[in-house]
């Protein structure tokens, strides 16, 4: 599935929730499906900075050229939205996810309904996965 119709299935899915009591129990329930991030990765190096939560994402490509990303988030909110954008961008090749329009966060309504801080946090993410997959993009020009 590509990246936008990942996107356009997250947008269906939200389009049935129209309460947003409903949409952010909805996002704590993503949260929960994302596998269990090990311990010895909450380091430093993975924690984004802005956010008010404390967010972890790792990265490390696979021998097919794709990027495949690990988060946690000790906030079930924010869980919910690293859940929303691994969904979207994990697995994915370096290009794919930069060339990525990430319109499903408008299109559901998010960044009208996040807080100040918590929209910085999801502005640190895409920007700690886009430079993730920058710099594996680089690797690749090098070693061609």
């Amino acid at each position: 599935m590509s990246v936008n119709e990942t996107q356009d299935e997250i947008i269906e899915e939200f389009e049935g929730l129209t309460d947003w009591m409903d949409r952010y129990a909805y996002i704590i329930e993503l949260g929960n499906t994302l596998p269990e991030f090990p311990e010895n990765l909450k380091t430093p190096e993975n924690l984004i900075e802005g956010c008010q939560s404390r967010v972890w994402i790792s990265a490390e490509r696979e021998e097919n050229g794709k990027i495949r990303f690990e988060a946690d988030s000790d906030a079930l909110i924010v869980k919910g939205i690293v859940a929303l954008l691994m969904r979207v961008l994990n697995n994915r090749t370096p290009d794919e996810i930069l060339d990525a329009d990430l319109y499903f966060i408008d299109k559901i309504g998010l960044k009208d309904h996040l807080s100040p801080t918590r929209s910085n946090g999801l502005v640190a993410m895409v920007k700690q996965i886009h430079n993730y997959a920058k710099a594996y993009r680089l690797l690749d020009a090098n070693n061609n």
